[in-house]
Protein backbone atom coordinates (compact mmCIF):
# COMPACT_ATOMS: atom_id res chain seq x y z
CA UNK A 1 0.00 0.00 0.00
CA UNK A 2 1.31 3.56 -0.93
CA UNK A 3 2.20 5.83 2.22
CA UNK A 4 1.01 9.78 1.66
CA UNK A 5 2.45 12.37 4.27
CA UNK A 6 -0.61 14.67 4.66
CA UNK A 7 -0.40 17.35 6.87
CA UNK A 8 -3.05 18.54 9.32
CA UNK A 9 -4.17 21.14 11.68
CA UNK A 10 -2.82 20.40 14.80
CA UNK A 11 -6.52 20.15 16.53
CA UNK A 12 -7.60 17.96 13.75
CA UNK A 13 -4.70 15.27 14.10
CA UNK A 14 -5.42 15.54 17.88
CA UNK A 15 -9.51 14.65 17.16
CA UNK A 16 -7.84 12.04 15.12
CA UNK A 17 -5.86 10.72 17.76
CA UNK A 18 -8.50 10.60 20.46
CA UNK A 19 -10.82 8.98 17.71
CA UNK A 20 -8.76 6.09 16.56
CA UNK A 21 -8.09 5.34 20.68
CA UNK A 22 -11.69 5.77 21.20
CA UNK A 23 -12.55 3.19 18.47
CA UNK A 24 -9.29 0.89 18.94
CA UNK A 25 -8.12 1.66 15.23
CA UNK A 26 -4.87 2.46 13.98
CA UNK A 27 -4.95 6.37 13.38
CA UNK A 28 -3.93 5.39 9.70
CA UNK A 29 -7.01 2.76 9.45
CA UNK A 30 -9.20 5.08 10.81
CA UNK A 31 -8.00 8.07 7.57
CA UNK A 32 -8.27 5.17 5.37
CA UNK A 33 -11.99 4.25 6.23
CA UNK A 34 -12.46 8.23 6.22
CA UNK A 35 -11.21 8.84 2.91
CA UNK A 36 -12.85 5.37 1.62
CA UNK A 37 -16.38 6.81 2.64
CA UNK A 38 -15.65 10.50 1.45
CA UNK A 39 -14.90 8.83 -2.18
CA UNK A 40 -18.00 6.73 -2.19
CA UNK A 41 -20.24 9.57 -1.28
CA UNK A 42 -18.50 11.58 -3.75
CA UNK A 43 -18.91 8.89 -6.34
CA UNK A 44 -22.76 8.42 -5.89
CA UNK A 45 -23.66 12.40 -5.99
CA UNK A 46 -21.36 12.98 -8.99
CA UNK A 47 -23.76 13.62 -12.43
CA UNK A 48 -23.90 10.88 -15.00
CA UNK A 49 -22.27 11.22 -17.91
CA UNK A 50 -24.47 12.47 -20.85
CA UNK A 51 -24.34 9.45 -22.94
CA UNK A 52 -25.48 7.70 -20.14
CA UNK A 53 -28.86 10.34 -19.17
CA UNK A 54 -29.39 10.45 -23.28
CA UNK A 55 -29.43 6.47 -23.39
CA UNK A 56 -31.76 6.10 -20.32
CA UNK A 57 -34.02 9.11 -21.35
CA UNK A 58 -34.12 7.78 -25.57
CA UNK A 59 -37.76 7.23 -26.39
CA UNK A 60 -39.74 9.32 -23.32
CA UNK A 61 -41.41 11.38 -25.60
CA UNK A 62 -44.55 9.56 -27.05
CA UNK A 63 -46.60 12.35 -28.45
CA UNK A 64 -46.11 12.78 -32.18
CA UNK A 65 -43.04 14.83 -33.54
CA UNK A 66 -40.95 16.72 -31.15
CA UNK A 67 -39.35 18.86 -33.55
CA UNK A 68 -42.89 19.90 -34.79
CA UNK A 69 -43.73 20.58 -31.18
CA UNK A 70 -40.92 22.24 -30.05
CA UNK A 71 -41.24 24.75 -32.89
CA UNK A 72 -44.64 25.32 -32.58
CA UNK A 73 -44.11 26.67 -28.63
CA UNK A 74 -41.07 28.59 -29.89
CA UNK A 75 -43.19 30.35 -32.66
CA UNK A 76 -45.27 31.41 -29.25
CA UNK A 77 -42.26 33.35 -28.38
CA UNK A 78 -41.88 35.68 -31.53
CA UNK A 79 -45.55 36.04 -32.05
CA UNK A 80 -46.83 39.91 -30.90
CA UNK A 81 -49.06 39.92 -28.82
Amino acid sequence: MPKTLVNLDPDDKAWLDQEARRRKLPMTELVRQAVHSYRLREQSQARPALEEVLARTAGLWRHGDGLAWQQRLRGEWNDDA
